[in-house]
């Protein structure tokens, strides 16, 4: 169940945060010629995010109907948009195009969103007479332009011309989970979400035009072919350049299916995804024979995309071994597990070597070795998979394509895989090389770090230390604003923690960016498409979490938020992700009149909401009705509370929530923002207003609910069945229900709380966590040790341990004290990710804040 949303797509723009790259300047060498044009004459032009709009003065667009998609590539998209500019200003057709070359690349990109890729002009036509004149023109100007097929359409003939049918103008409706989302109209008036997955459909009402026929037709041939001798069972993952997949031959045999869509999934030096794939061809029938390279069976054409069957290797992935071995992650692991893992991942270490060395003396570089392209079986055996980087040693450079941390930017030749043979090494042991990305000079630190920590001989790593120290081209790539050291130091045995939260406030004030329409703050990549206003990675969080710890109020900031969401339209309801959240935090900054109408307007109802979370569900909701109720006197807003209240119980009752608990095998969301815990924290708030002992039992029942998901670890740890793997964080994880079990207990004794909550507590103890934040790293589980020391202080020994482990993901911006947010690629200051939720944590911990999130204090 992890939603993660790809980072290289937001990794392009800034080197130091995520960004979209909705911002240029005229001397951006990528920007198209037409973009800096100015409207022809009888024309308005507009930008809207990444895309330049013209349309015709008085035009009156219709609000939805059959669009026309043009496809093509970066080296292609200047002509591309040159073509459909002249037809469309002749033809007095709204059309809009993608600003820059920069932007088509990113969108071509191999983890972009698949919905977006290829997508470089929009047209609008009036009618379906217009439709089908446009697309035969366009059709016949493009010919033999080449692109990638764009999933989401129809494509017209065989040529880069794609439609679809959906929105024309902005207009919103509630989705599946109550939040705001791209809408059409059905003939009734009805507003219902404008679906764009993958994959072309049409909306039930609307009759196919008869001149789609024939492309409709042609698109279903493409699935038959009888000489394709495998079927799919499974998905492994999608990407931009094709699917990979298990699948199994006639004969019986189980192999592993990897598709290539032309012209897509786009690298470094411009390759797609097929030029790859006939890479990786051509690299195994040269590494045939080799014990731990997979055997290559066939390689097919299906219509346009292109397949290799290759053997299945057994085994799981180095990454999966190491999250189940690793003796960091748990609890109070003895010195000689360490030791003995020390071992075994140096002996996996030696395998991969040698392996690579195989493929070495076969005149290949293998290219892209990183922990998810080693295989692992139950006896310690290596394999080797995804070769579509491997090719001759004297064509090896590392440009584009390559895991953080592993990728060794600038070598050429044997050197790349020595490279991440080296970072392969210092990983097996402390697995942040990716905050290298960050800073280059951090390996260093972190090869000493694993010699102590893992007992090895003092300089057992000097080898790779050297391998991997950065030369002076590398040290000068490093953006300006991460080069100074901070003027406070985290790694030190008594560090200035008053000093330690005045710089990292201080970092945050320092990258606010006020003359940004789309965000203040710089945070997690979820924050790009759903806007930068809220609690959980908007402004609204940064400056409550700034007033919150005492580092200030900031009222030119508070005016932004204001502005910001004035107008906002596709603000969800939620707590932590929308309306509610930014209310809240408003109401606390005396801007009661811009709270309330937040509150009462479209964007905070909740009838269409079927998400029971605290995060975004009608958990955070029912919270701030009742907190609204109780500052204002509001009988309205109490009322709303009570009527939420009734949908919660029944859901506690039936027990059945399918975005809390997928399904056997298939993990769960338990935990405090996504689970059932912040179902019982509002029935505990709805107690404490109401006296009822009815909440409370429900409550209790909500808690149970949430350790119904849990599993025993084998520290002795009682943690949250994530499916593949256990999880003990705040968001989701046991740290969170610790914290609402330990007070439900405040108020009742219950015997399966009582015994479940040192388990619970124990989950928070690992003295490595893969990342720093609040919502699902180190500072949350910090955090939740804090909260309940004065009421169990057995806790604060892992309290001091957490913080004297900050400092290994602490970095610097600006001269200030500055952490990563998720998936450790940029810096984050948001709540849930970055800055803000570390001051948070140190509140709970230096402080003994309960109330380190909203509601969380009775």
């Amino acid at each position: 169940m992890n939603s993660r949303p790809q980072a290289e797509a937001y990794c392009q723009a800034d080197p130091v945060f995520y960004d979209t790259g909705t911002r240029y300047s005229p001397d951006d060498a990528s920007v198209f010629d037409r973009t800096l044009s100015p409207a022809p004459p009888g024309w308005r032009r507009t930008e809207r995010g990444v895309w330049v709009v013209h349309t015709p003065e008085g035009h009156l667009m219709p609000a939805q109907g059959w669009k026309i998609h043009v496809s093509g590539l970066p080296d292609n998209a200047h002509r591309v948009i040159d073509l459909c500019w002249d037809h469309c200003v002749s033809h007095g057709l709204p059309f809009k195009f993608l600003r820059s070359r920069d932007v088509v690349t990113t969108h071509s990109l191999k983890y972009a969103p698949r919905s977006a890729s290829g997508k470089i002009v929009t047209v609008y036509p009036s009618d379906e007479g217009q439709l089908r004149e446009t697309a035969e023109a366009l059709a016949d100007l493009l010919h033999g332009i080449p692109g990638p097929y764009i999933l989401t359409d129809l494509r017209w003939g065989d040529g880069p011309v794609y439609l679809r049918y959906g929105g024309f103008v902005d207009r919103y409706c509630a989705g599946p989970d109550g939040a705001p989302v791209p809408a059409v109209e059905r003939p009734d008036g009805t507003l219902v979400p404008d679906l764009r997955r993958p994959v072309f459909t049409v909306p039930d009402w609307v009759e196919l035009p008869d001149f789609l026929s024939p492309h409709v037709a042609a698109r279903h041939a493409v699935g038959t072919y009888d000489d394709f001798p495998y079927e799919v069972e499974r998905v492994l993952h999608f990407s931009n350049g094709g699917g990979v997949y298990v699948g199994r031959h006639t004969d019986g045999r189980s192999v592993v299916l990897k598709e290539a869509r032309p012209h897509a999934g786009l690298d470094g030096r411009g390759r797609d995804a097929v030029t790859r794939l006939e890479r990786e061809r051509s690299a195994l029938e040269e590494l045939a024979g080799i014990p731990g390279i997979p055997e290559l069976y066939g390689h097919h054409r299906v219509w346009e995309h292109h397949f290799l069957a290759v053997q299945q290797m057994p085994g799981e992935t180095l990454q999966t071994w190491v999250a189940r071995h690793y003796p960091l992650t748990k609890a109070d692991p003895a010195e000689e597990d360490l030791r003995s893992y020390a071992r075994r991942a140096g002996i996996v270490a030696d395998r991969v070597s040698r392996l690579v060395e195989q493929v070495h003396a076969r005149g290949l570089v293998f290219g892209d070795l990183h922990p998810s392209n080693i295989m692992v079986d139950e006896d310690d055996q290596v394999a080797l998979v995804d070769f579509e980087l491997t090719g001759p040693v004297a064509e090896a450079e590392r440009l584009g394509m390559g895991d953080p941390g592993f990728s060794g930017s600038g070598r050429t030749g044997f050197a790349i895989d020595r490279y991440a043979l080296a970072a392969l090494r210092v990983w097996l042991l402390f697995p942040l090389t990716a905050l290298t990305e960050l800073d280059p000079g951090r390996t260093a630190s972190y090869a000493d770090l694993a010699e102590r920590r893992f007992g090895l001989a003092p300089g057992s790593l000097e080898a790779v230390r050297r391998t991997l120290a950065p030369d002076t081209d590398r040290m000068a790539r490093v953006p300006a604003s991460l080069r100074r050291s901070p003027a406070v130091a985290l790694d030190t045995p008594a560090p200035d923690w008053t000093a330690v939260r005045k710089s990292l406030a201080a970092a945050i004030l320092l990258s606010a960016t006020p003359e940004r329409e789309d965000r203040l703050f710089p945070g997690d990549v979820r924050q790009l498409p759903t806007g930068g206003g809220n609690l959980a990675h908007g402004a609204a969080g940064v400056l409550w979490a700034l007033h919150a710890t005492g580092a200030g109020r900031y009222p030119e900031h508070e005016e932004w938020l204001v502005t910001a969401v004035r107008d906002d339209r596709t603000l969800p309801p939620g707590l932590f992700d929308g309306a509610h959240g930014i209310a809240y935090v408003l109401d606390r900054f005396d801007r009661r009149e811009e709270a309330l109408r937040l509150l009462d307007g479209p964007g905070a109802a909740v009838d269409a909401v079927s998400d029971l979370s605290l995060y975004g569900g009608l958990s955070g909701i029912g919270l701030n009705l009742l907190d609204f109720a109780a500052r204002t006197g509001s009988d309205g807003h109490r009322q709303q509370a009570l009527t939420l209240a009734s949908r919660l119980a029944e859901a506690v009752e039936r027990g059945s929530a399918p975005r809390i608990a997928a399904g056997p095998g298939r993990g769960s969301r338990a935990g405090l923002l996504h689970g059932w815990s912040g179902v019982a924290l509002y029935f505990l708030r709805l107690y404490g207003s109401t006296g009822d002992p009815a909440h409370l039992d429900l409550a209790v029942r909500a808690v149970h609910r949430d350790l119904d998901l849990c599993v025993l670890a084998e520290d002795g740890s009682l943690q949250v069945d994530g499916g593949f793997r256990t999880l003990p964080y705040l968001a989701v994880g046991s740290a969170g229900i610790a914290l609402v079990a330990a007070e439900v207990l405040e108020h009742r004794p219950d015997p399966r709380l009582t015994d479940a909550l040192p388990g619970l507590l124990r989950a928070a103890r690992p003295e490595f966590t893969l990342e720093p934040h609040l919502f699902a790293g180190r500072a949350g589980l910090l955090a939740v040790l804090g909260a309940v020391a004065d009421r169990h202080p057995d806790t604060v020994p892992c309290v001091e341990q957490h913080l004297a482990r900050l400092h290994w993901h602490a970095l610097s911006y600006e001269g200030q004290l500055a952490f990563p947010g998720e998936q450790l690629r940029r810096l984050s200051m948001d709540l849930a990710t970055g800055n803000a939720g570390i001051l948070l944590a140190l509140s709970a911990a230096l402080d003994g804040r309960r109330g380190f999130l909203p509601f969380l204090a009775p």
